[in-house]
């Protein structure tokens, strides 16, 4: 009689306890990994396999010797690096190319990492933050830093809350979530994902002052999300130089079209080269004799998106992300170091019916 109590008190507590399972799980708001098994795979293991084969790539004899500099050493992890900047494209295109930003990550002390990246199916005139509590990923999901969250839509109404569909349709952070959950593994880390507008300059600025404290913080990490020029008519873009950069004062940049072709000299994809490192020198620090200050590296990136129209799609998150650096040289006394280690086009484009999307890879030390 007694052991058939115990029996059915024991049943009682167990479908208590599941039952509190079920609904704490249930509570817990999880962004689903929508790219999965298109952009990339939803197949763990091969992901997994995937982003070591890419990563165990980067080593010193396959290194770019035009982008990291001539007479540059290159072996990593870069100690004390503190933020990355790298593409978001499919991993077919873009994996091999992010890997040599992820190779760079120093990941000592770090408990939170920033992901900025640009709105590409919302109009935002502001930035956009999760409500979600995890995000999923095929290799292990990565928890938000709720608390910061919080912080930061307490501190401007400009940072909002989107839904969880505006949240799983963009894939500018997504693509980064298996990268960072692969360099932080086996690290206690959260993630602050912040969604980052169509922005002016000022407030672009006014974005990086907010974020300046916690970026200047020992144990943050800052991912800046952002491909490079996208060329071709289907991108409504055909900039083009006549000639390798700098141009004779005689000559002006142009656009392909079906009537106007590219010199024999100076193929499409190697003015698209010269677009791109134009943008990489200007974000380079430090940068002249004396130092170029981010403000001043602000100012120059605006002036030259302004002038070449260069389809940069990360280029908000860029500026929000120099609107920090310019307040963390200014308030937290950092000097800044920020270095290229990577640049490859998907497609080497060499008349008017042809497209292609570059990516570029830095590290940040401050």
């Amino acid at each position: 009689m007694v052991s058939s109590v115990i029996s059915s008190v024991r049943a009682a507590i167990s479908r208590t306890l599941a039952a509190v399972r079920q609904q704490s799980s249930e509570s817990v708001k999880r962004r689903k990994a929508l790219h999965a098994g298109s952009w990339y795979t939803d197949n763990g293991p091969k992901l997994l396999g995937e982003l070591n084969g890419w990563l165990s790539n980067v080593t010193p004899d396959k290194a770019q010797p035009d982008v990291i500099g001539e007479d540059q050493e290159f072996s990593t992890p870069i100690p004390g690096s503190r933020a990355i900047i790298a593409p978001h494209a499919g991993y077919s295109y873009s994996g091999p190319a992010a890997a040599w930003a992820y190779k760079c990550i120093d990941t000592t002390g770090i408990k939170r990492v920033f992901i900025l990246g640009p709105s590409h199916h919302v109009y935002l005139d502001g930035c956009a933050l999760s409500k979600c509590d995890a995000y999923e990923t095929p290799i292990g999901e990565l928890p938000l830093d709720k608390e910061t969250i919080a912080e930061l839509l307490a501190a401007d109404p400009k940072f909002v809350e989107m839904d969880v569909a505006t949240d799983e349709d963009e894939h500018s952070i997504e693509m980064h979530l298996p990268y960072v959950r692969k360099a932080f593994e086996g690290l206690d880390i959260k993630i602050a994902p912040i969604m980052v507008g169509a922005l002016p300059k000022a407030t672009e600025q006014h974005f990086g002052k907010i974020l300046a404290p916690y970026f200047a913080r020992d144990d943050t990490f800052v991912v800046i999300s952002s491909d490079f020029c996208h060329w071709g008519s289907r991108f409504n873009y055909t900039y083009y130089y006549p000639s390798p950069l700098p141009l004779a004062p005689d000559v002006q940049p142009t656009k392909i079209t079906s009537s106007v072709s590219p010199s024999q000299d100076h193929p499409i994809h190697a003015s698209i080269k010269d677009l791109d490192r134009e943008a990489m020198e200007i974000l380079r620090f430090p940068s002249g004799l004396p130092p170029t200050p981010a403000v001043e590296t602000h100012n120059r990136f605006n002036t030259y998106l302004g002038k070449t129209k260069n389809t940069i799609c990360g280029r908000h998150p860029i500026g929000v992300f120099l609107g920090a650096l310019a307040e963390m040289e200014k308030s937290h006394d950092k000097q800044i170091t920020l270095k290229w280690v990577r640049y490859e086009q998907s497609s080497q484009c060499t008349s008017s019916r042809d497209s292609s999307v570059s990516y570029a890879s830095a590290y940040v030390v401050y």
